[in-house]
């Protein structure tokens, strides 16, 4: 991970965000909402213009931050979300409704564990995002991959958890299997034989893997 000196450095770098998005970052930091840090989510919003997505699928909508980033960065894309927690379901809707770009996001209500059927009808996807439950990475990936476009790619966020993977002891037992889920996760994504992977050490780590090719 970069030192802080260089994280700030990067971070004053970036240009300043619209009101309603500053207001978010507020609201994130009050209400302890995780949401996609400054140098990872200008990151995927590069990729994503370079990719040219026009349909994006998005595990974890939260309060909708990284939706409206999105959607507000490529104005003909199309963006499905999923978040399952009522209070920032309610926070996302709110903040969604009162973006120019609120049309372009639907906004799916419920596990992404158990919606699959919901996200099926919008398939396919040029771009998946994964920033919900890290422990459930790996089972995201592989109930939401097969919508995805066949030169698409996917974006996963958290990957490295604030440098904690490189860390051999850690007190807390629940942080050390968290950890150890994201590292297994990990190693699969980099030696998944569908797909090329690279990870970056921006914000909290994002992995943006490719497909190698056409599914056969």
């Amino acid at each position: 991970m970069l030192n802080e000196k260089l994280h700030f450095y990067i971070e004053g770098l970036i240009s300043a965000r619209i009101p309603l998005f500053t207001e978010m970052e507020s609201y994130a930091k009050k209400h302890n909402v995780p949401i996609m840090e400054l140098a990872g989510i200008e990151t995927m919003l590069q990729l994503l213009r370079i990719h040219q997505s026009k349909k994006i699928l998005e595990v974890g909508t939260a309060i909708g931050y990284s939706a409206l980033r999105m959607a507000n960065t490529l104005s003909k894309a199309q963006i499905v979300t999923i978040e399952r927690d009522k209070e920032r379901l309610h926070a996302a809707k709110e903040f969604i409704g009162r973006s120019e770009n609120g049309e372009q996001i639907t906004l799916i209500e419920g596990d992404a564990l158990e919606v699959e059927d919901l996200v099926q009808g919008q398939a396919p996807f040029d771009a998946i995002f994964i920033d919900a439950a890290k422990g459930q990475y790996k089972k995201f990936f592989e109930i939401y991959e097969k919508y995805l476009s066949h030169d698409g790619m996917i974006i996963t966020d958290n990957v490295l958890f604030k440098g904690l993977v490189a860390e051999q002891e850690i007190e807390s037992k629940r942080t050390r299997n968290l950890v150890k889920k994201i590292d297994e996760f990990n190693h699969w994504l980099m030696n998944h034989p569908d797909y090329n992977t690279v990870i970056l050490p921006v914000g909290d780590g994002v992995a943006i893997s490719k497909r190698r090719g056409e599914r056969k």
